[in-house]
């Protein structure tokens, strides 16, 4: 059951290593322009807190976001940007799915998503959002999955908090080491392949259960 896993996702990796190696070095230089062009970083901060934010409802890659915020404003202030908008996003996940309910939650992550949600919570109760917040879409689906149970919001805040702040702290120094590099395709490359590794963990230990 595990290598029904493991083979695609090497396979993954291959695809998504073997392009970096390639054209790494002009995304490098692309993003050196970038930065160094003559924007405040404030709108960059606000720009990449906007997306973290919105992370609920539209298809944005929080980890490359956070990683960037890392790059691009260094660390303390890129964890402060990275939690407070991944926190931000918890909130609106789960005022929309304690005031629109079901239907809304599985058109946004899939019913799916959200049934192996239920599953997590039924095995490890609340500590399921702190286990699903590194995870692709069941991180999503984990606070829709909140709102629609009708757990406190002080409750829910207070364990994606702690979780974001972990998860903030990890991409955003892979950025800040990136950025000391002067490599960007690095941080985007560890912003790619650290989600993939804790949904094949995830992955691996479901079907180690089956």
């Amino acid at each position: 059951m595990q290598t029904k896993w493991l083979i695609p996702v090497l396979c993954v990796c291959v695809l998504i290593i073997v392009p970096f190696a390639l054209w790494g070095a002009r995304l490098d230089d692309w993003t050196a322009r970038t930065i160094e062009a003559p924007q405040d970083r404030t709108v960059l901060g606000l720009i990449l807190f906007g997306l973290l934010a919105t992370d609920i409802v539209l298809p944005v890659p929080s980890s490359t976001v956070s990683t960037a915020c890392g790059y691009i404003l260094g660390l303390w202030p890129g964890i402060i940007v990275s939690w407070a908008g991944m926190s931000l996003a918890c909130f609106l996940g789960y005022i929309l799915a304690a005031y629109f309910g079901r239907p809304l939650t599985d058109r946004l992550v899939g019913k799916t998503e959200v049934s192996r949600l239920e599953a997590l919570s039924r095995k490890h109760g609340n500590w399921a959002i702190i286990i699903a917040r590194p995870v692709p879409v069941l991180a999503e689906a984990s606070v829709l999955f909140a709102g629609l149970g009708g757990m406190r919001l002080s409750h829910l805040m207070f364990l994606t908090g702690l979780s974001n702040a972990g998860i903030s702290a990890v991409y955003v120094a892979v950025g800040a080491f990136s950025m000391s590099t002067g490599s960007f395709a690095l941080a985007l490359l560890a912003s790619i392949l650290l989600p993939l590794l804790a949904l094949s963990v995830t992955k691996l230990r479901t079907a180690s259960r089956d």
